[in-house]
C-alpha cells in the first residue's frame, strides 16, 4: 500500500489537498450508492469544510435486485430515494440521474456529450469518478463493467471536450452553455492510487451514509460487521486504518 496521507479531525480547509478556498466538486459515477461506497468519508469531510458537492449518477440502479420477478421501475424509485437520503446525510447540494440503463453503460459519443453538458452546467473545479482500468478490485472481486464505462466516459468529457468550443457546442450563440476546464480529476476506488487517505475518523459517518441504501446492504448487523473488518495495517504507525484510495490528476 502507498504511504497513507493523514487528515485533520475536526477538518480544516488547509490540509493535504492544498486548496486555500472552497471548491465545486462534481461526483459522476454509475449507480446509486457508488459515491458513498467509493469515497463517502472524503465527501463527508469535504462537505463539512464548505465545499459544494453535486452528484450525477448515470443510471438509477434499475437492476439492483437479485429477485427473478421484480419491476425495474420499482427498484429505480427505491434506489433514487435512498440515494437522495444518503446524499443529504453526506451534505451534497444536489443529486441528478441520467437516463442510462443499469448494466448497459457504454462510453460512446452520446454518453460523452451528455456528460459534457453536465460538466458545463455545474462548472466543477474538481471531478470525482471511477477508474476505467480497474477490472479486478483489491478485494479480489470482478469490478462492475458500468464502473469502468463511467470512468472512461467522464475522462473523455472532462478533457478535452468540456473546455473546447469545437466539441458539442450548441448552435445558438446566446446559449448558457460555457466552456469548463476542471482543475483536477480524482479516480476513486482505484487499484493504482497515488493518494491513500486515512479516513478513520470519518469511517462511522461513511457507514451511516451507506446504510441509507437499505435495499442494497441486506442485514444491517452483518453489513456493519463486514465493513468494520476492512481496515488496513499501516506499517508506518502500526495502527489499523480505514482508507480511501484515489488516483489524483491535476489538470491545471
Amino acid at each position: 500500500m502507498s504511504i497513507v496521507t493523514p487528515v485533520r479531525f475536526p477538518p480544516e480547509l488547509i490540509d493535504f489537498e492544498g486548496w486555500a478556498e472552497t471548491k465545486r466538486i462534481l461526483v459522476i459515477l454509475a449507480h446509486p450508492d457508488d459515491p458513498e461506497f467509493f469515497c463517502g468519508a472524503s465527501l463527508i469531510r469535504w462537505a463539512k469544510l464548505g465545499h459544494e458537492i453535486s452528484y450525477c449518477l448515470l443510471t438509477t440502479g434499475q437492476k439492483g435486485s437479485q429477485e427473478k420477478v421484480v419491476n425495474p421501475e420499482i427498484v429505480s424509485t427505491i434506489r433514487k430515494l435512498e440515494q437522495q437520503e444518503a446524499a443529504d446525510f453526506v451534505g451534497a447540494k444536489s443529486v441528478e440521474f441520467l437516463d442510462f440503463v443499469d448494466g448497459e453503460l457504454f462510453p460512446d459519443l452520446y454518453m460523452r456529450e451528455q456528460l459534457v453538458s453536465v460538466i458545463r452546467r455545474h462548472t466543477p473545479q474538481i471531478i470525482i469518478t471511477s477508474d476505467p482500468q480497474n477490472y479486478v478490485t483489491l478485494e479480489n472481486r470482478v469490478n462492475h463493467p458500468d464502473h469502468r464505462a463511467a470512468g472512461e466516459a467522464v475522462l473523455g468529457a472532462a478533457f478535452p471536450a468540456a473546455g473546447n468550443a469545437q466539441f458539442f457546442m450548441p448552435g445558438d450563440i446566446n446559449s448558457n452553455s460555457q466552456l469548463v476546464n476542471p482543475e483536477e480529476v480524482w479516480l476513486s476506488a482505484t487499484n493504482q492510487p497515488n493518494l491513500v487517505v486515512d479516513i478513520s475518523d470519518y469511517y462511522e459517518q461513511k457507514l451511516a451514509a451507506i446504510s441509507c441504501h437499505r435495499s442494497q446492504i441486506g442485514d444491517k448487523t452483518e453489513f456493519f460487521k463486514r465493513m468494520r473488518s476492512r481496515s488496513y495495517p499501516d506499517p508506518e504507525s502500526g495502527r489499523n486504518l480505514y482508507i480511501e484510495r484515489f488516483k489524483r490528476t491535476v489538470l491545471q
